[in-house]
Parts: structure tokens; C-alpha cells; sequence
């Protein structure tokens, strides 16, 4: 069946010899083994790649016109997403079955995304300022990746469910898309991986909400993958979803190896490679699962972080006053007088509830 199939091939055969090996083929082992193994893999890899980037200076160049404490972050190595996106990649590979179209769909996008970051983060380091690729550009890029993304689950999609909009905490209520769901998907996947990076821009800040809501989406993709637990809860059954459990607990995995790294005060930042293939890891699932507008839920804190960027730049062109000390909002906070540990933990809260409210869209129907 191939080598992409490795382990759940030796699990089958290695059933003859030992039935109990037959836990191998349960989902929900596989995403406990999928977050450890993305756990090790960023505690193994981050030293050496935090050494490395030291070795050939590629540091944060930190904006002069931000608050004056993030000055001193000034040459910390950046490019860090370079170690989520292996160990992402890793534990997918080892225990995801490589013959599921989501899991492609998933991995291959995250990776585009993440190589739009490492040559805008490229293209910062070289020009030794905090701009790198022009915004037309990066959107460029963006936008072909996630139209190639949203029009293969288009063309690919065999049942009705797949290009439905379902609404959350309304049981009987669900749109029929069309060819409008390509526009849907665009959307979702590119407005997400910016959402998730105009939120990277403290210690630790966007990392931990992307851990949360991936293993919330994590949640709805077995939920949605299972017939069973899927008809009780009343979501929609879209089979072969299940697998995109083993997808998210990478990222979760990822995500809580690079965090040892990222805490305050952080020894390595994501940068735009991290950033916004975290972003797009996070669209794309829910896109797969029929849960956009459960991601607007518990992602608010990255519609926020978005919202307070346009509102700002609406307001001073319009009004030629700013709503907000600065955007994004978790900078209007810092200039508030927060500390920055203060307003991660804050708002690693804030997410926490968030998601929370997002599952009990599961049983509130």
C-alpha cells in the first residue's frame, strides 16, 4: 500500500502475531501519539535551530515606532515557525493514512503558507527592516495558494454536506453554497493565516490560542468523522474528516514545543513562517469540517487583533484620529500600562473561554 501508509501497514500485519496491536488504528491514539511526537520534535530541534540562527544573525529587526520595551528583543532569532512546520510535518507523516485527500489538502497548504512567510521573513532579514515582501505581494502569493486549496475541496467534494454552510447552536439551519464556497474557503483560509499573524507580536501570544483552537477544531473533525457521535450531535457526517484529528494534535504538539522557546522572555519568535501557515492550518480545517463560523467564535481574539488594525486605519484616514494607543490591540494594551506577560495571559484566557463556547456548539443545537 506504500510507504505512506508505513505505520498503520506494520500495525495491520503485526495484528496477525498480536491482536492488541489493533489500538494503532484508533484516531484518538494516533493524535495523542501525534502530540507527543510534535512535542519531541520541537524540544529535540529547537536548541540546534535557535544555536543556528544565532550562528548566521538572523534576528527580529523590531519596529522603532512600537513600544519601547520590544527594543530590547532586537536580534532575538526569528524564523522559529521553521520548527513548528517540522514537527507539524513529522507527526503527520508518521501517524495520519497518507491516502486521505484532507490530510494532503491540510499539510500542503500549511506548508505554502509557511514558504510565503520564510521569504517575506527572508526578504526582512536582507533589507535589515521590520517589512519584507509589499503587502500586494504576500496577498498575491496568499491568494493563489488558498484558491488552489478551496477550489480542490470544491471539485473534489462528493456529498452535499461538503460545500454547506453550517450555523452554530441552530440545528435545522444549514446554506447550501455552490460554487460560492470556493469564495467562503478563500476567505476563511487567507483571512486567517493574516488574523493569526497580526497576533504574533509578543512573547508567546499567538502561539497558545493556535494550540487551543486546533485542538478545538480537533474536536469537530473526529466528531464530524465518526457517523455515530456525528448523528447524535447532529453535524454533518463527512468521512475521512476524522483523520484531520491527527493534523491538529500535530499542530498542538508543535505549537507546546515551541512554546518552551517562546515564553517570556521568548529565546526564538515564529516569524511570518510560522505565523501564517498557523493561520492557515487553522482555516483550512475548519473549512474541511463545515466550521468557519465556529472558528470566528473561538478565534475571536485574532478577529479582534484584526478588527482593531482596520478600525485604526479606517479612523485616521477618515477622522485623522486614532480609536487605539496603537494597533494591533494587544500593543494598545502594553501602552495602557499591561505588562506584557500580562496581556498574553489575559488573553490566552479569553481564547480559552472562547473555544469552550465554540464545543458547546456541539451539544447546543
Amino acid at each position: 500500500m506504500g510507504w505512506c501508509r508505513m505505520l498503520l501497514d506494520l500495525a495491520h500485519w503485526l495484528i496477525r502475531y498480536e491482536p492488541r496491536f489493533a489500538v494503532f488504528h484508533y484516531i484518538s491514539l494516533r493524535a495523542i501519539l501525534a502530540i507527543l511526537t510534535a512535542y519531541v520534535a520541537s524540544l529535540a530541534l529547537g536548541p540546534w535551530l535557535i544555536a543556528r540562527l544565532r550562528r548566521t544573525h538572523l534576528g527580529q529587526v523590531v519596529r522603532t515606532d512600537g513600544p519601547q520595551a520590544h527594543l530590547a528583543k532586537s536580534g532575538t532569532p526569528t524564523m522559529g515557525g521553521l520548527l513548528i512546520l517540522f514537527a507539524i510535518t513529522s507527526a503527520t507523516m508518521l501517524w495520519a493514512d497518507w491516502h486521505n485527500r484532507y490530510i494532503w489538502v491540510a499539510l500542503l497548504t500549511t506548508l505554502g503558507f509557511g514558504l510565503v512567510g520564510a521569504v517575506d521573513d527572508a526578504a526582512k532579514l536582507r533589507k535589515r527592516r521590520s517589512m519584507g515582501l509589499s503587502a500586494r505581494q504576500k496577498y498575491l502569493l496568499q491568494s493563489l495558494i488558498g484558491l488552489v486549496a478551496a477550489g480542490f475541496l470544491f471539485y473534489s467534494a462528493s456529498l452535499p454536506q461538503e460545500t454547506t454552510l453550517i450555523i452554530p447552536f441552530l440545528k435545522e439551519v444549514a446554506i447550501p453554497m455552490g460554487a460560492w464556497y470556493v469564495l467562503l474557503a478563500y476567505f476563511v483560509i487567507v483571512g486567517t493565516s493574516n488574523a493569526v499573524n497580526l497576533t504574533d507580536g509578543l512573547d508567546g501570544l499567538a502561539i497558545v490560542p493556535a494550540v487551543l483552537v486546533a485542538g478545538g477544531l480537533g474536536v469537530f473533525a473526529y466528531a464530524s468523522g465518526h457517523a455515530r457521535f456525528a448523528d447524535y450531535l447532529g453535524i454533518p457526517i463527512l468521512p475521512g474528516t476524522g483523520e484531520l484529528a491527527i493534523f491538529c494534535a500535530s499542530v498542538v504538539g508543535s505549537g507546546l514545543g515551541f512554546l518552551w522557546f517562546n515564553a517570556h522572555p521568548a529565546q526564538i519568535f515564529m516569524g511570518d513562517v510560522g505565523a501564517l501557515a498557523l493561520g492557515a492550518a487553522l482555516g483550512v480545517v475548519a473549512v474541511m469540517v463545515r466550521q468557519e463560523l465556529v472558528l470566528f467564535i473561538m478565534g475571536g481574539l485574532f478577529v479582534a487583533e484584526t478588527l482593531s488594525v482596520i478600525i485604526q486605519v479606517v479612523s485616521y484616514r477618515w477622522r485623522g484620529k486614532r480609536v487605539f494607543r496603537m494597533a494591533p490591540l494587544h500593543h494598545h494594551f502594553e501602552l495602557s500600562g499591561w505588562p506584557e506577560t500580562r496581556v498574553c495571559i489575559r488573553f490566552w484566557i479569553v481564547t480559552g473561554v472562547l473555544v469552550l463556547i465554540g464545543l458547546a456548539s456541539l451539544k447546543i443545537r
